[in-house]
């Protein structure tokens, strides 16, 4: 007798009810209709293409599943699409001649990618793409960054609410060279921008394990760290640290990092006489330092950018950080691939699915309802009603549960009430004097992730509740509401 099928669908792969379907579709309606009034042809291209003409993968195995779905037809490989700009190489390596110089185009769709998921990383996802190919000029990269900020706000995202940080990845080269990290040292140079590229997720210390002498995670796994000396180390993170603070417009920043060793090399200036010309000509567009800042740790794909990067971020309130929900830059590489002549480019993609997730965490943010404290015994209902009393004594928006409902039934109530935070003290709590905070908006983020990774959420999950001193409670409270 045969086992039944497993009713679950596969992990990282998204079913999209219809009010998610409807959000993706209103964005790229909205996104379009920029790129189209900003000059751009849409075009079309295939889901499938051949495994070799996505450049990033060429099959050096068996089989080419290094990041990409593939399979094999007629003795060649295909592959689903990585990303949207791969095919646009192709298609433009096609159709050379008969297309305009620049060639500007635009394009929605689903792509695909071979990785593990986790928290906001889809297998399956929606992107809608700008760009333009044939320019070397700094102007069509201000042309990009300022038109990625009309399309968020025509997607519904108010100015102050995203910003586009941006770099120069050869500025970054231009660091190496001075640190003594020879060209020919390709490991040791992927390693250290791979390391800066994970300030987000690892922080300070993560990054400085691996330009040092590597990383163990959490599950045991050691990275190779770059093996930079401690002078060496000190020097990127003083370089790339967005923590430290920079007052000032864009163009200042740029001016400032003029005096910095860097900029003696030809690369170096290279990076920032472009930067400028970035900054010149979004503020002839009329962008400035509320809509983007230069962040010297962007990095972005290493197999594409070859100059400018930029990255889109939603900033919610009090600063809270959405994360990137687009991002681009300059490949001057990639269509040049398939002729002999260089090829300028630049683009900038839109995460369709990811802005649609953190518009709505960022709507549901700004509803946010009272603390609602439990009551686990109706005997000390009392107790509940002086721990809500506290904190609206301290400015914290609170309740008590007077209901009649269990535990399950409370925290169903402050789920639709928006509750940041579910306080809970029970018997166990009381006898050790302390309270328990339960984070519901955390607990709302990673609870996507039960059916798809549950490896990732088991861990995710412990973030969710603490046990705090009863003395500290408003402190506690206030500091994860901020």
């Amino acid at each position: 007798m045969t086992s039944p099928v497993s009713p679950e669908k596969p992990r990282g792969f998204i079913d999209r009810t219809g009010a998610q379907a409807d959000a993706e579709r209103a964005i790229v309606e909205k996104v379009g209709a920029v790129y189209q009034q900003w000059g751009f042809e849409r075009l079309e291209t295939p889901a499938v293409e051949y495994t070799e003409a996505l450049g990033k993968f060429l099959p050096d195995l068996d089989r080419p599943n290094e990041g990409v779905f593939s399979f094999q037809d007629d003795e060649r490989w295909l592959s689903l699409r990585y990303d949207l700009t791969a095919p646009l190489a192709r298609y433009v390596a096609e159709n050379f001649d008969a297309l305009p110089k620049p060639y500007r185009r635009w394009a929605a769709g689903p792509v695909w990618r071979n990785e593990k998921p986790g928290p906001g990383r889809y297998r399956e996802f929606w992107q809608c793409d700008a760009d333009t190919v044939g320019s070397a000029s700094p102007a069509a990269d201000a042309e990009m960054i300022a038109m990625a900020c009309a399309a968020l706000e025509a997607a519904g995202v108010e100015r102050g609410e995203y910003r586009l940080f941006v770099n120069d990845r050869r500025l970054l080269d231009g660091l190496l060279e001075v640190l003594g990290l020879d060209p020919r040292q390709t490991t040791a140079r992927v390693r250290v921008l791979r390391a800066i590229d994970k300030w987000d997720r690892l922080g300070r210390g993560g990054v400085v394990q691996l330009l040092g002498p590597g990383r163990k995670d959490e599950s045991g796994d050691f990275t190779p760290g770059a093996g930079l000396s401690g002078s060496q180390i000190e020097s990127v993170i003083s370089f790339v640290d967005p923590d430290v603070a920079f007052s000032g417009s864009p163009s200042m920043k740029v001016d400032t990092l003029r005096s910095h060793p860097l900029a003696q090399t030809e690369i170096g200036r290279a990076a920032l006489k472009s930067l400028s010309e970035i900054c010149e000509g979004l503020k002839s567009l009329g962008r400035g330092a509320a809509e983007y800042q230069i962040e010297t740790s962007i990095v972005r794909g290493l197999e594409y950018y070859t100059g400018a990067v930029f990255e889109a971020q939603l900033i919610g309130e009090g600063g809270t950080n959405f994360g990137s929900v687009g991002g681009g830059g300059r490949y001057d590489g990639l269509v040049s691939r398939f002729r002999a002549e260089p090829v300028p480019a630049t683009g900038f993609s839109i995460g369709v699915s990811r802005l649609a997730a953190a518009m709505q965490a960022q709507s549901q943010a700004q509803e946010r309802g009272p603390v609602v404290v439990l009551v686990m015994d109706q005997a000390r209902v009392g107790d509940s009603l002086a721990i809500a009393a506290e904190l609206r004594a301290a400015g914290v928006r609170a309740e008590a549960y007077l209901g009649a409902g269990g535990m399950k039934a409370q925290l169903k109530y402050a789920d639709k009430r928006h509750a940041p935070i579910a306080i809970i003290q029970g018997g166990d709590e009381l006898a050790k004097d302390v309270v328990t905070l339960k984070d519901l908006k955390r607990g709302l983020e990673i609870s996507h992730l039960a059916g798809e990774d549950r490896e990732a959420y088991a861990k995710l999950r412990e973030q969710v509740q603490q046990e705090v001193p009863r003395a500290q409670l408003v402190e506690r409270v206030k500091k994860m509401l901020s």
